[in-house]
């Protein structure tokens, strides 16, 4: 399904004010547990896959209207049987969609490699569709000779709407990158720049044609201004200036 998301840059001051405003119209997300900082929160790990002319990097610098992003993603720290997602975000004008399947983290490089989903693939009540989003993943990363290019983690405070569950609000906070990693970095912390110094990234997302009332009221409350912000872009200017390598 088609779903509209909308990013904000917000100044770190403003983030008590804002958890404590949306607390009446949310509910934290179910897969939130207190981290060691005693905040509800998770660590996103994205890997960017791009080609060796960086096409998705500047198919976003272009605003195409019409884009993807490929992916491969984990959470919080490394354990055995690791799960992670192989996923192709697409945009479609002010809409996004997401095709996803599973794999264990430990079998990445074999999937890659083999381009074997049969093997690999972890079975879940959509097996069908998240196989030919594996192969349609794969099948990109053999014909456009795609590569990991980027290396995002941030920790993220993700709710859902109380009354609508379609609805989600998340706070992107400590973006920092690594350019060109390997696979086997994805859960290492290792020597990050950071993205954004001051402050992070609230999105909203929601299936309606129009924001929610509450959100929308919020939004105009707190003066915030809807940017084209992309964490693959932005991760990768931060890492180093931009430049053409050999694969």
């Amino acid at each position: 399904m088609l779903r509209y998301e909308r990013k904000y840059l917000v100044p770190n001051e403003l983030m008590n004010q804002l958890r404590t405003r949306i607390k009446p119209f949310v509910v934290y997300d179910k897969h939130i547990r207190p981290s060691e900082s005693g905040l509800m929160q998770y660590t996103v790990r994205s890997i960017y896959f791009d080609n060796h002319s960086l096409d998705f990097y500047d198919e976003k610098r272009a605003g195409l209207l019409l884009r993807r992003k490929f992916r491969i993603r984990g959470y919080n720290t490394f354990e055995p049987d690791k799960k992670v997602v192989f996923e192709i975000k697409r945009k479609i004008e002010d809409r996004i969609k997401k095709h996803r399947s599973y794999f264990r983290y430990d079998h990445v490089e074999d999937v890659l490699n083999s381009g074997s989903v049969d093997k690999y693939i972890i079975n879940t009540d959509q097996c069908e569709i998240q196989y030919d989003d594996a192969n349609r993943f794969l099948y990109h990363v053999k014909k456009d000779s795609l590569h990991p290019s980027v290396l995002i983690v941030y920790e993220r405070e993700a709710w859902h709407g109380k009354f609508d569950h379609g609805v989600r609000i998340t706070f992107d906070k400590n973006i920092r990158s690594i350019q060109y990693p390997t696979m086997d970095m994805l859960f290492e912390d290792g020597n990050f720049s950071y993205v954004f110094d001051r402050h992070f990234v609230l999105e909203i997302k929601y299936f309606t044609p129009h924001m929610p009332v509450w959100a929308r009221s919020l939004v105009g409350e707190f003066g915030l201004r809807h940017e084209a912000i992309s964490k693959y872009t932005q991760g990768y200017d931060a890492s180093s200036q931009r430049k053409m390598i050999t694969f």
